[in-house]
């Protein structure tokens, strides 16, 4: 499994328990213009740490705040671990 599509996959999850309605997440999409709130951004991350075993966001220096999915998935490719 590929970190893009553990990412969507538990998205997927997330919109589909808080009965949102899921946008199509491509590399333009802009995450503020989605309905996941900032908790749901946190329970993403927490749920994506246990699942690929990193959270790059604890991990940087200094924080970044991704604004497109691209933007989202690149930080997580960019820190994820050799064997991730």
């Amino acid at each position: 499994m590929t970190i893009r599509s553990a990412i969507l996959e538990q998205l997927t999850e997330l919109f589909e328990e808080d009965e949102l309605d899921m946008p199509e997440f491509v590399d333009e999409t802009v995450l503020l213009d989605t309905e996941l709130d900032s908790l749901g951004f946190a329970v993403l991350v927490t749920r994506l740490d246990e699942e690929l075993g990193f959270d790059p966001f604890s991990m940087m220096d200094e924080p970044v705040y991704p604004v497109t999915f691209k933007d989202f998935v690149d930080i997580y490719e960019r820190f994820a671990p050799d064997e991730a």
